[in-house]
């Protein structure tokens, strides 16, 4: 039986990959880096820590991650506060008021930072409905890893199969079936070259997965 659902927060709550994509792409030039679109897409639903490891892996760099770390969030802070078009994705509010009035236990595993969380949570006023959040950027590991999702799963106060997760990445949906948790692939049109042949259902709206059509899944 449902009791609990754990959400991921971009691509599925709110679309800032566009944010994302221009501060990484400012980070990038301010590092001289050539980052395909590949590559880049590759990264899709991890942490900004894990992913600035990476690069200076790849690229043979001798900074500090943490300096490409800073620069990435400074950059998306400045885009953040002004862009004024940015707003939830089509139907994410109306889903999660669905769940938190069925008495769902509501739960954020996301890979941003707690701050970015924090920011997208207070603009749209979502802190009254989730009993916790949990931020990537404060685990040792990132997505597909899937201990974001044992430790979500463990803050709802449910077993893990009374849950299910709703991902847009490749890695996300890895992440939550690692973790054995019952899984949503949120295929939307703001997904780019995600695989999503390890969820357990694909949707394309959120509409179809309001609490009556997904209460009986478990």
């Amino acid at each position: 039986m449902l009791k609990a659902v754990i959400f991921d927060m971009d691509g599925v709550i709110v679309n800032s990959e566009p944010l994302h994509h221009l501060a990484y792409k400012n980070m990038f030039k301010e590092f001289k880096l050539e980052v395909s679109n590949s590559l880049y897409e590759s990264f899709t639903g991890q942490s900004t820590h894990s992913i600035c490891k990476q690069l200076c892996e790849i690229f043979n760099l001798n900074d500090d991650p943490n300096l490409l770390v800073q620069s990435k969030r400074k950059h998306f802070k400045v885009i953040f506060d002004n862009d004024t078009s940015f707003q939830m994705i089509d139907g994410a509010l109306e889903l999660i008021q669905d769940y938190f009035d069925n008495k769902i236990t509501l739960v954020l595993a996301s890979s941003a930072s707690m701050t970015n969380i924090d920011r997208v949570f207070e603009k749209f006023d979502l802190n009254k409905y989730f009993k916790s959040k949990i931020s990537g950027a404060d685990l040792k590991e990132s997505k597909p890893n899937p201990e974001i999702f044992v430790k979500a799963a463990k803050l709802t106060g449910h077993s893990k199969e009374e849950c299910i997760v709703i991902e847009d990445s490749t890695n996300g949906i890895v992440a939550a079936k690692s973790a054995g948790i019952y899984c949503v692939g949120y295929n939307s049109f703001n997904s780019k070259n995600q695989n999503y042949d390890n969820a357990n259902i694909v949707i394309t709206d959120l509409n179809e997965i309001k609490f009556k059509k997904v209460s009986e899944l478990l």
